[in-house]
């Protein structure tokens, strides 16, 4: 295992990371079969998890929190709030009133009395950056979180959060977790550069494309990934994005097998080969997914590997662009970009 110090926090976190989304009944793992898996990862080297409070209502932070239990000190602990959590209204979003609520309803769950990391899920708009910042400053001086992090924020609200900080005397953002894969490299245009400028850890989700870098998806090969059940339309290939995917897919297993690797090991090794990515998110729900992608813990591409996948998917580009969770609000609802 590889590691890496998370932003400028001094904390040291391995390049790969347990996310914990698959925990409980998204993933349907039981309390055993997520303790094995934190098991295996921590006796890999693994020692960053993360969850958050809305992966299955709560019932992921109980899981990691027994799984954990007795050995907390060594893990770097990280979760998130800002997702609903009900049908409540005002149990959502980055509001002081409910940050404070979410976070000791999330220590609960966990079992512990702190966080090592606690993010913004998403970008909240109906929110201002003082007062999220103000209420994460106050909860980490409490002891209850060590540093924060945002969640899947578009770049120029990484840069306002950060210059907002600077200017009301806050803490700021540490880290940033997006979405990134070969397939989807749109970030490189702007968040990863954001990232590095001021200097933020970056935790990728989603390394591994929702399985379609998994190497069960290949051409001719009927898809049957837990993710295409509950997502069909993200895996129809008579959809053009798909499609692109899918031939995407085809060629990069060919790159894997010249390089004497897994198309696993490729799309992990691709992720943090980048400069400003600190650490992969990956999430199994088997103890056999676990090892596929632990294989991939000391993986370095050299750069003819990495050339040859920029003439799949070219640099900053997204195969799936409307998958993409940063989209600006006035993009999805025409009330806000009309007079």
């Amino acid at each position: 295992m590889q590691y890496r110090t998370l932003g400028h926090t001094g904390v040291q976190v391995s390049t790969l990371a347990l996310g914990a989304m698959n925990f409980g009944s998204i993933g349907r793992t039981t309390q055993d079969e997520a303790t094995a898996l934190v098991d295996a990862a921590l006796e890999a080297g693994i020692n960053l998890i993360d969850t958050a409070d809305r992966y299955s209502d709560g019932e992921s932070e109980e899981m990691v929190g027994k799984a954990i239990a007795g050995r907390r000190d060594d893990i770097v602990l990280a979760t998130k709030a800002a997702m609903p959590m009900g049908d409540e209204r005002n149990h959502r979003g980055a509001s002081r009133r409910w940050l404070v609520t979410a976070l000791d309803d999330s220590l609960r769950r966990l079992g512990v009395d702190h966080v090592d990391l606690y993010q913004i899920h998403r970008w909240d708009p109906a929110t201002s950056d003082e007062e999220t910042l103000s209420a994460l400053t106050d909860l980490q001086r409490a002891g209850k979180i060590r540093y924060f992090g945002s969640s899947t924020f578009p770049a120029h609200r990484i840069v306002q959060a950060q210059w907002a900080a600077r200017e009301h005397h806050l803490g700021r953002y540490v880290t940033e977790q997006p979405s990134y894969s070969v397939l989807q490299r749109g970030i490189e245009a702007h968040v990863l550069p954001v990232a590095e400028q001021y200097g933020l850890g970056v935790l990728v989700w989603s390394p591994l494309a929702s399985g379609w870098l998994s190497g069960a998806i290949r051409e001719g090969r009927e898809i049957t990934t837990s993710r295409s059940a509950f997502m069909p339309e993200r895996f129809d290939t008579s959809i053009p994005s798909n499609r692109a995917r899918l031939d995407a897919v085809e060629r990069l297993a060919r790159i894997a097998d010249e390089a004497g690797l897994t198309v696993i090991q490729l799309a992990l090794g691709f992720a943090t080969a980048h400069p400003a990515v600190t650490s992969a998110l990956i999430g199994p729900r088997t103890p056999e997914h676990l090892a596929a992608q632990l294989a991939a813990a000391d993986t370095v591409l050299p750069a003819d590997v990495l050339d040859a996948i920029d003439t799949v998917v070219a640099p900053g580009t997204d195969l799936a662009a409307h998958e993409k969770f940063d989209t600006p609000p006035a993009l999805l609802d025409p009330a806000l970009r009309r007079r």
